[in-house]
């Protein structure tokens, strides 16, 4: 068994430590199972990238963004990072998390389920599944 890696546990804590509200308020819907009994953890280490949720059993994350991320050819390369290591990857933007709440978490439900296209792309989020979305149904 591999031992911790302490930098990035450090650096995890932190950006727990950081959260905005929107992603305060989104933990507070997923924390502890609370959205059908999906477990959630926070700033999940994936390479050199830290997701603002994952889910591991669907393989998904879930990133919660600001207007600063809109069209980034960053976070592309980082999707496609992501995606590469089998995860799928929605986007969503923080104000649409804070002030639509239950359609963001219809939204996460139906990826979660695999009920969404596999290329999602929209004005207010983003959607891109790995190999396999679908597959690993409850």
């Amino acid at each position: 068994m591999r031992g911790p890696n302490v930098v990035r546990t450090k650096r995890a804590r932190l950006l727990r430590r950081s959260d905005n509200d929107a992603e305060q308020m989104m933990w507070s819907e997923l924390r502890n199972r609370r959205l059908n009994g999906y477990k959630f953890v926070r700033q999940l280490a994936i390479g050199p990238y830290f997701a603002d949720f994952a889910c591991r059993e669907a393989s998904l994350v879930l990133e919660i963004d600001g207007s600063q991320h809109a069209a980034s050819q960053r976070d592309r390369i980082r999707d496609d990072f992501l995606i590469s290591q089998g995860w799928s990857v929605l986007r969503v933007w923080n104000v649409d998390a804070l002030r639509e709440r239950g359609s963001v978490l219809d939204t996460l439900l139906a990826a979660l389920e695999g009920r969404l296209d596999r290329h999602v792309e929209a004005a207010d989020l983003r959607f891109v599944a790995a190999a396999g979305y679908g597959e690993v149904l409850r």
